[in-house]
């Protein structure tokens, strides 16, 4: 037996490989869903197993893995036991308060970089507070799957994305849009909504009259700066 991955299958007690062939684990194993890091990793560890994703998008989702039921009980047995200590605990909630101290310094790392990349007129200050909170209290949990979560471009890179992809879905009837299914349309018009966006934005750079009807106006002025 060996470790693969495969893709769910059609029914909870079978899978996929990349050809299409369906498989079933051996009788004696077990499903162990996601969720639990810790059990998942030591199971892995622990021999045979099989690892089951589907992918959506550009993102990967893990369905679980099958492994031995007899070596999901022992392990998650012996988790049981460790994490019912005080010694356990206290480093719980140690690894908290540093993540939540790392989450916090982030978030306002990144709002800084938003009102950084709006870079408004000060006669529209208080709209691009709105506006920066807005996309950070968006953007920035963990887990949200947004581009401010990303590591592979910098926090500046980030927060301008963060803006363009809040306008587009805020100021913009994108959302409404019937776009063909044809390859690359999509981004077409994304890329043809972005630099009407960027337009708009210089007005505001420049401390241009704007519109009371302008949509950026009524999505900021729906924000509130204090939330998040």
């Amino acid at each position: 037996m060996s470790n693969q991955t495969f893709l769910p299958g059609s029914t909870v007690d079978t899978v996929r490989d990349s050809e299409g062939n369906v498989h079933r684990p051996p009788a004696d194993w077990a499903l162990l869903p996601p969720g639990d890091a810790a059990l998942t990793r030591r199971v892995k560890a622990a021999g045979d197993h099989w690892i089951v994703q589907e992918r959506k998008g550009r993102r990967t989702f893990s369905k679980g893995i099958w492994a031995s039921a007899d070596t999901i009980g022992r392990i998650r047995g012996e988790l049981d036991v460790e994490r019912s200590t005080e010694s356990y605990a206290k480093r719980k909630a140690a690894d908290k308060q540093r993540r939540d101290k790392t989450q916090a310094a982030y978030v306002d790392e990144f709002y800084d970089s938003v009102l950084n990349f709006l870079d408004f007129h000060p006669r529209y200050a208080d709209t691009a507070a709105r506006m920066a909170r807005a996309i950070t209290t968006h953007a920035t949990p963990v887990g949200s799957g947004t581009v401010a979560r990303t590591k592979r471009i910098s926090v500046d890179q980030r927060a301008e994305a963060a803006v363009i992809a809040w306008m587009r879905h805020q100021t913009t009837a994108y959302d409404s849009m019937v776009i063909p299914r044809v390859k690359g349309k999509r981004r077409e018009v994304r890329r043809m909504l972005a630099a009407r966006s960027k337009q708009l934005l210089i007005r505001y750079r420049r401390g241009e009259s704007i519109d009371k009807d302008c949509p950026l106006q009524i999505a900021s002025a729906s924000s509130n700066p204090a939330e998040g």
